[in-house]
C-alpha cells in the first residue's frame, strides 16, 4: 500500500524539496503541505495521512505543539508523526518525543534515512537519527520530573527484557528478529505485550521506560 504523507515546514524551498524527495520514493505519496502548525493540524485531521512530517520551528504553532495535538497522550486516535529539524538540541528531541512523535530526524540525514523513517512510522516503529539516539534517550532519565518510573502491571519475562533493550537501542523489528533469532511475528507479539504491561502507546515510550529504569545500562553490563 502507498504511504500517504503530510509535510509541514515554514520554508517553502525546504517543504517543496522534502515533498519532491518523498514523492520520488516507491510506495510514498505526499498528499498535503502546510507552512505552519495550525494548517498542519487542520490538514492532518481532515486528510488522516499515514505519516506526518513536521518541522519544529514554524510560525503560529510549532511542530511540537502540532505533534501533541495529533499524537499526544490525550489523543484517542493518534497519527504517526516524524519530526525533522536543523537543530540537534536535546530539548527539542525530548519535547518532540514526549509530545508523541514516532521519529526524530535532522534535515541533513539524507534521502535513505528519511524514507526509512517514514516507512518505520507507518509500520508503527520508530526511527531516530543515529547521531542523537543514545544521548537523547539517556536524557529522559535525567530530565524527568523525579518521580519513580511506573511499574509494569505484570513482571517482564527474560525475553521481553531482551526485546525491551533492543527497542531502546533503536533496533527495528527485523534487526531484533535477527539478533535474538526469533521470528518477526514473535517480535511483534513481545512488543505488544510490553506496551500492554508498561501502558506504553508506542516504541518510543517503551524506550523511555527502559532508560528511566536503567535497564539498558544494566543489561549491556551483564557478564557474558
Amino acid at each position: 500500500m502507498t504511504i500517504r504523507v503530510l509535510v509541514a515546514d515554514d520554508q517553502e524551498i525546504v517543504r517543496t524539496g522534502l515533498a519532491m524527495i518523498l514523492d520520488a520514493q516507491p510506495g510514498i505519496e505526499v498528499v498535503g503541505e502546510a507552512a505552519d502548525g495550525h494548517r498542519a493540524v487542520e490538514l492532518a485531521r481532515r486528510l488522516r495521512p499515514d505519516v506526518c512530517l513536521f518541522d519544529i520551528r514554524m510560525p503560529g504553532m510549532d511542530g511540537i505543539e502540532a505533534t501533541r495535538r495529533l499524537a499526544g497522550p490525550t489523543v484517542a486516535d493518534p497519527l504517526a508523526v516524524v519530526v525533522i529539524t536543523t537543530f540537534d538540541l536535546d530539548e527539542y528531541v525530548y519535547a518532540a518525543l514526549r509530545a508523541g512523535a514516532r521519529g526524530f530526524l535532522l534535515k541533513d540525514s539524507g534521502t535513505a534515512l528519511l524514507s526509512q523513517a517514514v516507512h518505520a512510522a507507518a509500520d508503527g516503529e520508530a526511527l531516530i537519527a543515529p547521531t542523537v539516539t543514545t544521548r537523547l534517550l539517556r536524557a529522559f532519565a535525567d530530565a524527568g520530573p523525579g518521580t519513580p518510573p511506573r511499574q509494569p502491571v505484570d513482571p517482564l519475562t527474560e525475553r521481553e527484557e531482551e526485546v525491551l533493550v533492543a527497542v531502546a537501542r533503536g533496533r527495528t523489528n527485523a534487526e531484533i528478529s535477527g539478533e535474538l533469532h526469533i521470528s518477526l511475528s514473535t517480535v511483534k507479539t513481545h512488543i505488544a505485550s510490553l506496551m500492554a504491561k508498561l501502558g506504553a502507546r508506542n516504541r518510543v515510550e517503551i524506550a523511555i521506560w527502559a532508560y528511566e529504569t536503567d535497564r539498558v545500562r544494566r543489561w549491556l553490563g551483564r557478564p557474558g
